[in-house]
């Protein structure tokens, strides 16, 4: 080996090594500041929100403008019916930021009561447009390092039997907790077309691992008071939504998916030869020693964070007040929700209608359930909801129509079944966990 080789491979052992680490830090290593316990990313929020209140509220109007315009600027807002809603649906967000920032039309006492109105700009649009950039950054260095498919090489044995998935599906699921389902749909869809993947297998890829990123994941764990059990929380979430997944793989719909392939015939690699971990460990390496310079690459993730700022803040806003004002004022989730009243009854829980409700909310956003439920679920509901609002994966408000807008030839009904199928799984099998971890089923008053 020359010189300038090892050099090279020393410099990317150290970039995986260093860079990883440093990601795995700042989401999954909880310190105490100011008297305070929760992971680094979560104390930068907390800071900025303490400490520049004003502007961050501006950054969020501004959030909201840039995301409303963006689709008529670019000529994307009339491609298809959902596009065509959403691009109204942030023209909306963007008008009720502005009604909630300058505090217009105080006669509206609907929307000024504080677990609407307020509550969606201070507890849900400005965390969310904070931590979608910010964690965008720092997830640069789980994904961008060799990290991803250092876990992908090692998961391989792991993906067929269990998924019924090539190992290379283990990047896919990576790649959504570390960085978002717009991600993982877009590798899900390139293998697909390639012919990496079968109709079949790209289905359950699709519908079984593109879930929310890991900052979504804060969102949720900080809007239902459980940043002080994040570790846990994410670790059950990452579970649930896995085995979930495999159940899902072997159970119709997906089951009946054909095994055929986008131009006709397989593009399968050859199997790599020796030891899994040595292939894992040179690959890790090689990848971190390939990875663009870190400036530019915080630049690129920064920027792709704010895109994504940019779809998601207007939106959830404007989607978050109808299905509140729904779930307030009409019987409509109450309805809904007794299909899954049963699954909560049965294990003795005290609220199973608020649940219910809550498990149906999540279809339409999946932060609808957390906003629910905040200030009114006992800590054992309030952990089975947060993991479900992860571990269904498809929400109308932004999964669903990224999904229908790929070249897998699947069905909104078909979707809509397995969006049943895994909200049902996800509760019978979030609320024994929740119970052995010591998750009470007794209301507590909110902190």
């Amino acid at each position: 080996m020359s010189g300038n080789t090892v050099a090279q491979s020393n410099t990317g052992l150290v970039k995986f090594l260093g860079y990883s680490l440093f990601g795995v830090f700042m989401f999954f290593c909880p310190i105490t500041i100011g008297g305070r316990s929760t992971i680094p990313v979560d104390h930068i929020i907390s800071f900025i929100t303490a400490n520049w209140l004003e502007g961050a509220k501006i950054y969020i109007l501004l959030v909201m403008y840039c995301g409303a315009a963006l689709p008529f600027i670019r000529k994307t807002w009339g491609k298809d019916t959902m596009t065509v809603f959403f691009s109204i649906a942030k023209v909306c967000g963007a008008v009720i930021g502005t009604i909630l920032y300058f505090k217009l039309l105080p006669g509206l006492e609907w929307l000024w009561r504080p677990d609407f109105g307020p509550f969606l700009f201070d507890r849900l649009a400005m965390p969310v447009g904070l931590v979608i950039p910010i964690g965008s950054v720092f997830l640069a260095f789980l994904a961008n390092f060799g990290l991803m498919e250092f876990t992908g090489v090692l998961m391989t044995p792991i993906m067929r039997p269990v998924f019924r998935t090539p190992g290379r599906s283990a990047i896919d699921a990576v790649a959504s907790f570390v960085g978002s389902y717009s991600i993982a749909l877009i590798i899900t869809n390139n293998m697909y077309r390639q012919g990496k993947y079968s109709t079949r297998e790209a289905a359950i890829i699709a519908t079984g691992f593109s879930t929310v990123s890991a900052t979504f994941l804060l969102i949720v764990a900080r809007t239902l008071n459980l940043m002080e059990h994040w570790t846990l929380y994410f670790w059950v979430s990452l579970g649930v939504t896995f085995v979930v997944t495999a159940v899902t793989a072997y159970i119709w719909p997906l089951s009946s998916y054909p095994d055929t392939y986008f131009e006709g015939k397989p593009n399968i690699d050859a199997p790599h030869q020796g030891s899994r971990w040595v292939h894992a460990w040179k690959t890790g390496i090689q990848v971190a020693e390939n990875t663009d310079p870190l400036v530019r690459m915080t630049w690129t993730n920064l920027r792709a964070g704010l895109n994504m700022a940019f779809a998601v803040i207007p939106s959830i806003t404007s989607v978050g007040l109808l299905g509140l004002v729904l779930a307030e004022y009409t019987p409509l989730f109450d309805w809904f929700g007794y299909v899954f009243y049963p699954f909560f009854a049965v294990f003795g829980l005290s609220q199973p209608a608020l649940a219910g409700k809550a498990a149906a909310m999540s279809l339409p956003e999946m932060f609808l359930p957390a906003l629910l439920i905040a200030k009114q679920a006992t800590p054992l509901l309030g952990f089975v909801i947060a993991v479900t609002s992860i571990s269904e994966i498809l929400f109308f408000s932004a999964s669903i129509p990224c999904l229908m807008g790929t070249d897998i030839p699947i069905k909104l009904r078909d979707i809509l079944i397995i969006w049943f199928e895994r909200v049902v799984l996800s509760i019978v099998l979030t609320i024994p966990i929740a119970m052995l971890l010591g998750f009470t089923d007794v209301l507590t008053s909110a902190p």
